[in-house]
C-alpha cells in the first residue's frame, strides 16, 4: 500500500532550554501524532513520550484512536505512581488515522488540526481551555481570546490527576484531492496566526518545504515555546471533489489567503507590527 506523503519538524525554540513536544510518524499505521508536554524539565517530556509511544502501541494492537487517547491518561497517572515520572506531569495531544481515504482525528487539550485544501484553511479541532470556553459561552470574542491573560489554563489534559477521566473529541473526514491536514502544537498556533499558517501551506513547496516554513516563521515571531507540526497529504487516488453523503469538518474558522483582502490584510498586518516592535 503507498502511504501519504508528509513531512514533520519538532524545534526548541528560542526561548526553552529543552523540548517537551514530541511527535510520532506511523505511516504503515495510517498515524501521526503531536503530543505537547507539561510538568517542566523531565515531567513534560515524559508524559508526551509514555503518552505518544503508549497511542501508538494500542493503535497498532487494534485499538480504536479515541480508546487508546483516552487510556493514554492512565497510564500517565500510573507512571508517576510508580516514580516513572514526577507528580503533576501531564500532556496534550492531537492525533490522526487514515483508513483507506478516510481519516479521523482525535485530541484532548490544545493542539491543534487544521484542513487545507488548497485555497481555503479549517481550523478542524476546537481547544480544550479556559479561554476556549470563555468565547463558546459568549463572555469574550474570538479576537479577545488570543491575547487573554489565561490562554494557558487548560480544561483537560493527558494524567491531569484531578481528571479521573478525559473526553476525548474526535471528528471524522473524506479526504479529498489535494487536501492537506496539519497537525501542530501551539507552540505554533501562538507565534503564527491562522492567516499566517493558511500563507505557509499556500506556497508552492512539498509537505516539508512547508513545515520547515512554519517553524521558521514561529521562530522569526518569538518562538517562545516549542514547536512542532506534521503535515500529511491525501493520497493521489482520493476523490477529487466533496461527494453527498461525506462528512464535513468542524468550521471554527475559514480563510482564503490567496485573494485580494488575504494580500491586503498581510500587508497592514506586516506594517502594524513594524510600527510597534
Amino acid at each position: 500500500m503507498k502511504h501519504p506523503k508528509f513531512g514533520f519538524s519538532t524545534h526548541v525554540g528560542n526561548v526553552r532550554s529543552h523540548n517537551e513536544d514530541c511527535l510520532r510518524t506511523e505511516p504503515d499505521l495510517g498515524l501521526w501524532l503531536v503530543a505537547d508536554g507539561m510538568g517542566g524539565h523531565r515531567g513534560g517530556e515524559t508524559a508526551s513520550a509514555i503518552a505518544a509511544d503508549f497511542i501508538v502501541e494500542k493503535t497498532r494492537s487494534g485499538s480504536s484512536l479515541e480508546t487508546s487517547i483516552a487510556q493514554a491518561h492512565h497510564a500517565i497517572k500510573q507512571a508517576s505512581k510508580e516514580g516513572k515520572g514526577p507528580e503533576g506531569m501531564g500532556t496534550t495531544v492531537v492525533a490522526l488515522q487514515i483508513n483507506g481515504n478516510n481519516c479521523e482525528i482525535a485530541w484532548v487539550g490544545d493542539c491543534r488540526a487544521y484542513l487545507w485544501n488548497g485555497k481555503v484553511l479549517k481550523q478542524l479541532t476546537k481547544d480544550h481551555s479556559y479561554v476556549q470556553h470563555l468565547v463558546d459561552t459568549g463572555v469574550i470574542s474570538s479576537s479577545e481570546s488570543a491575547h487573554h491573560p489565561y490562554q494557558d489554563v487548560l480544561i483537560q489534559a493527558l494524567g491531569a490527576g484531578a481528571i479521573d477521566d478525559v473526553n476525548v473529541d474526535k471528528i471524522t473526514h473524506r479526504l479529498h484531492l489535494d487536501e492537506q491536514i496539519l497537525l501542530c502544537s501551539d507552540g505554533l498556533t501562538k507565534e503564527v496566526d491562522n492567516w499566517g499558517i493558511a500563507e505557509a501551506l499556500a506556497l508552492e513547496l512539498d509537505e516539508q518545504g512547508k513545515v520547515d516554513h512554519l517553524v521558521r516563521a514561529a521562530l522569526a515571531n518569538n518562538g517562545r515555546d516549542n514547536i512542532t507540526a506534521i503535515l500529511v497529504s491525501a493520497g493521489d487516488d482520493a476523490p477529487a471533489k466533496m461527494a453527498e453523503g461525506d462528512t464535513m469538518p468542524i468550521n471554527t474558522e475559514e480563510l482564503n489567503p490567496t485573494g485580494l483582502w488575504g494580500t491586503l490584510y498581510s500587508w497592514l498586518k506586516r506594517i502594524f507590527n513594524r510600527l510597534f516592535e
